[in-house]
């Protein structure tokens, strides 16, 4: 692991901070004695040994699952922040995380087009809560109406239907992943359909949903769009690097109902950190609660009061925000050129991996984002779903850290890509989500093609 930079970067900082309370009178109980010293160092000595249990996520050899390392600027900042442990649920419990989580998420939703105060979003404690707030603003506006979701919407999609006792639907797919609008539709027919969930980035394989042509449906027959983004969405900045299809759905962003997007994916964010936004701010009108004890010191908005969770960890806004001020979330600045940096990676992938034999890709094209699958040529699918885990093991033992994932073997055959199927193939997969990725390629895949070779 190399020379971790945040230590030396707490260091002025702290100074800062404890200057900002130098009026406070000294409490004796601040200080370590040396026996208390040497106890924490022992604790955290064992605390460093236990968590080289771990996979090196923050490697460019790790290339397996959504798993990228905070900014040391967000480290830095949550870790400054923790010394007051603010509650961004009113302001209370954190006046300045509060207005700075504001101001986070006001840059956020400039990246899709939205102005305060045309909108209303906040900050959660993940992807899933974020999605739960907006299926349950979905079916406060449509009550009892189905929500639908392609089949390769997160699962979570589903189950959050099930809590908040809204009937929810999947709805089939074509050969890139991406949701059928002719399935769509003939559920739009059926006149019961509230919602509809649109993913910007699939788990599997980051396919984008023509949510243009989704759009296009709702001014037919009138329903919600509900935008995930939770993996994609930081991609609206780069649309120079996108292929058609996808540039014409993030073009459209801004026409969404509601939209979710994780800072703490492509956002450079520690877990856990989601933000869900909604373009009418008149739907804070269902969060409204009365809590006497907690929001009597100040007139201005509290964000407990546009927010399913009571308590929020203020650290996670400060870190964002400090992130943002850092590395503006705008096209062309450095946070988009290391999206493309890792877009071109896996498009480069894909590339080399479509000139071996030894491979098969996605039939229909490329990768939408930055996600590569493959499978591996064999003259059955066990054959190959076997081949995929030895490779997998076998990359794993060179410090080269894959993934697996099953997917409909139709994908990868050319003659079938219209025809539909239930047969799975477990398949090589490769989230190339770090800058890092595409310096490191020809060593990734040196490492990969040794593993092959055994």
């Amino acid at each position: 692991m190399n020379h971790d930079p945040v230590p030396a970067l707490l260091i002025r900082a702290a100074e800062r901070l404890c200057a900002e309370f130098a009026c406070l009178p000294a409490v004796e109980s601040a200080t370590l004695t040396p026996d208390q010293a040497a106890a924490i160092a022992r604790v955290l000595d064992e605390t460093a040994r236990r968590l080289g249990d771990n996979y090196p996520y923050f490697h460019p050899l790790y290339a397996g699952q959504m798993l990228k390392p905070p900014h040391p600027v967000a480290r830095a900042a949550y870790a400054l922040a923790m010394a007051i442990n603010p509650n961004n649920h009113a302001r209370d419990g954190g006046r300045a995380s509060s207005a700075m989580e504001i101001e986070a998420v006001a840059g956020i939703a400039s990246m899709f087009g939205w102005k305060a105060p045309d909108y209303l979003g906040h900050l959660t404690s993940s992807g899933t809560v974020a999605n739960l707030e907006g299926l349950w603003i979905a079916g406060q506006m449509a009550p009892g109406k189905r929500i639908l979701g392609s089949e390769q919407a997160h699962y979570t999609h589903e189950r959050i239907s099930a809590v908040l006792k809204l009937p929810y639907d999947s709805v089939e797919t074509d050969n890139r992943g991406r949701m059928s609008l002719d399935a769509l539709e003939a559920e739009l027919r059926k006149g019961d359909v509230g919602t509809v969930v649109v993913t910007m980035g699939t788990t599997a394989i980051g396919a984008v949903d023509p949510l243009d042509r989704v759009l296009a449906l709702r001014r037919k027959y009138g329903f919600r769009v509900h935008v995930d983004a939770a993996y994609g969405g930081y991609f609206k900045l780069i649309p120079g690097a996108l292929d058609e299809p996808a540039r014409r759905a993030f073009a459209v962003v801004d026409e969404a109902d509601s939209i979710v997007v994780d800072p703490h994916k492509h956002g450079l964010q520690p877990y856990g950190c989601g933000c869900v936004l909604f373009r009418d701010p008149a739907v804070g009108r269902f969060y409204k609660h009365d809590s006497p004890y907690t929001y009597f010191t100040s007139d201005e908005l509290h964000l407990g009061e546009i927010s399913l969770e009571c308590s929020r960890a203020g650290a996670a806004a400060v870190a964002l925000w400090a992130t943002q001020k850092l590395l503006p979330p705008v096209p062309g600045g450095e946070f988009a050129r290391g999206l493309a940096s890792g877009r071109q990676a896996a498009r480069e992938l894909d590339r080399r991996l479509r000139a071996e034999v030894r491979f098969q890709a996605l039939a229909a094209g490329p990768p939408e984002l930055d996600i590569v699958v493959w499978k591996v040529a064999a003259s059955s699918v066990d054959q190959a779903s076997a081949r995929a885990q030895q490779i997998f093991d076998n990359c794993a033992a060179r410090n080269l850290h894959l993934a697996l994932v099953q997917l409909p073997e139709r994908w990868f055959s050319p003659e079938n890509v219209n025809v539909s199927g239930a047969g799975k193939v477990t398949c090589l997969r490769s989230v190339l989500m770090k800058p890092e990725h595409e310096a490191w390629l020809d060593r990734i895949w040196s490492v990969f093609c040794d593993a092959c070779n055994v």
